[in-house]
């Protein structure tokens, strides 16, 4: 018999201190033991103290509990990376979203798939507070420019297809995705530059170019708050400017990344839904948002933008 994989648990915090000790909370109920948690926190010195006085060293279970001052925001992406490269020596790396409830046998799930060899980046089920699934996996239009989340809307004790669910999804959801060194190693790490949004989807769609198949753990299942940091999951007419201009933006950046010759049609099919999305329904702040987004994107910039550096 193997020996266990041991896993790395990476998060990023961003002044969310009292989410994230939830989350941990949630962890060290896991009935996986072999883990350690390292978080990147974002915000600053001031919100790395926070964070650090709010965890405990050590979980009962005996697992640690480190977390890394940036120094700067690093976005999403830089963040994760940040952790997965405090942990070299692990098998394995789970990504967890700070505004996510795991439960206690997410994952073990997720490693067990993983653990049977045929894939390299596994997911599992992704729901909200009122069980209602937010997503099993992820299916990238790549003419569209447009993330489409499967099972959305199923409830949580709805029959699911694991198969079928892997045979559609070409991207893990970024709030909980385990990747082995084997993944690492193939694809590498996420691209710092896309800062938040859509990273995660460039991550699965550079591995599956690259032939590295994608697991779905339908066991695995975590309670998602999603955009309790961002403000993604406000009405549309409250919507913050961030999450909707780094995500209109990234789109178009995935295309580029991925198949750059459907750009200029996804160019048009972006602008054409946004405009759907916000102008139809007279959310006119929001639509000027995206419509800067999804300028920033045809012209591919990239990093922090410039909004949030002033």
């Amino acid at each position: 018999m193997s020996a266990p994989l041991h896993v790395s648990i990476c998060i990023v915090g961003f002044h969310n201190h009292e989410e994230i000790a939830g989350c941990v909370a949630a962890l060290a109920h896991s009935t996986y033991r072999d883990f350690d948690i390292v978080i990147c926190e974002n915000g600053g010195v001031a919100s790395w103290e926070k964070l650090t006085a709010a965890l405990p060293a050590q979980l009962p279970g005996g697992q640690s509990v480190e977390c890394i001052n940036a120094g700067a925001n690093l976005g999403y992406a830089g963040g994760v990376n940040t952790a997965m490269r405090a942990r070299p020596d692990a098998d394995a790396w789970w990504v967890v979203n700070p505004d996510t409830v795991p439960e206690r046998q997410a994952l073990a799930a997720l490693v067990e798939r993983l653990s049977q060899g045929d894939c390299h980046m596994v997911g599992g089920v992704l729901y909200d507070a009122n069980g209602r699934v937010q997503a099993y996996g992820g299916r990238w239009r790549y003419w569209l420019g447009r993330a489409v989340s499967i099972g959305m809307g199923a409830h949580i004790d709805d029959p699911v297809d694991a198969a079928a669910v892997e045979a559609r999804m070409n991207y893990v959801l970024g709030a909980s995705m385990l990747v082995d060194r084997n993944f690492v190693e193939r694809v590498g790490y996420m691209r710092d530059e896309y800062f938040l949004y859509c990273e995660e989807v460039e991550w699965g769609l550079r591995a599956v170019k690259q032939g590295v198949r994608l697991g779905f753990a339908p066991q695995s299942r975590v309670r998602h708050d999603q955009g309790s940091t961002t403000g993604s999951a406000d009405s549309i007419r409250s919507r913050k400017r961030l999450p909707i201009y780094m995500d209109e933006r990234n789109k178009l950046n995935v295309v580029r990344d991925v198949t750059p010759m459907r750009l200029p049609v996804a160019i048009a099919a972006t602008l054409a839904l946004l405009s759907l999305r916000f102008a139809a329904r007279g959310a006119w702040a929001q639509w000027g948002y995206a419509l800067s987004g999804w300028w920033a994107g045809v012209r591919g910039e990239r990093g922090m933008p410039s909004f949030l550096r002033a």
